[in-house]
C-alpha cells in the first residue's frame, strides 16, 4: 500500500505536530512527484511579514523526505534514512501560498538498489523548489538523503 497524502498529513499531526500547526500539508505524492503546500500565516511568520525560513524548510523537506519513505517501503526492505546535510537559497519573499515540488523520485530508486545489492550506505541529492500562487519560485533547497539496509 502507497503512502497517501491523508497519511502524511495524519503523520505530521502526530508525529511532527510543529509542521502541522503552521499549516504544512501534502497535496500530491506519486512514484516521481510530491507537492506540499503551506500558506503564509501569523504563526509561521518572520518579524518581516514573510514565512520563516524553517517552515518553508519542513514543507521542503517533507517533499524529499516523503518520497524517499515511499520508495523504501515499496523496496519491502529495512532501510533507514537520514538527512545528511542540506542548502538552501531565498530569491523572493515567500508570502500566500507556496508550494514545493519535488520531481526527483526516480533517483531514489538507484541509491536503493546500490544499498541493497552492497550493503553499504548510499547518498541521494534532492531538490525542492517553492513558487508562489504566480508561479515564481522564493526558495530552493537540496537534501543529501543517506539510505543504509538495517542490520
Amino acid at each position: 500500500m502507497n503512502i497517501s497524502p491523508s497519511k502524511l498529513n495524519s503523520f505530521l499531526m502526530f508525529k511532527l505536530p510543529a509542521a502541522y500547526f503552521t499549516g504544512v500539508r501534502t497535496k500530491h505524492i506519486d512514484d516521481t512527484t510530491c507537492v506540499v503546500s503551506v500558506k503564509h500565516r501569523w504563526v509561521n511568520q518572520n518579524p518581516f511579514k514573510s514565512m520563516f525560513w524553517a517552515v518553508q524548510g519542513m514543507a521542503a523537506e517533507l517533499t524529499t523526505g516523503a518520497l524517499v519513505m515511499n520508495k523504501i517501503k515499496e523496496s519491502g526492505k529495512k532501510i533507514s534514512m537520514l538527512v545528511a546535510s542540506n542548502n538552501a537559497s531565498f530569491t523572493k519573499k515567500a508570502t500566500g501560498r507556496i508550494t514545493f515540488t519535488c520531481k526527483e523520485g526516480n533517483k531514489i530508486d538507484e541509491a536503493i538498489k546500490q544499498t541493497i545489492e552492497t550493503g553499504e550506505g548510499q547518498t541521494v541529492w534532492l531538490n525542492a523548489n517553492g513558487v508562489n500562487a504566480d508561479g515564481v519560485e522564493v526558495s530552493s533547497f537540496n537534501f543529501e538523503w543517506t539510505l543504509k539496509v538495517k542490520a
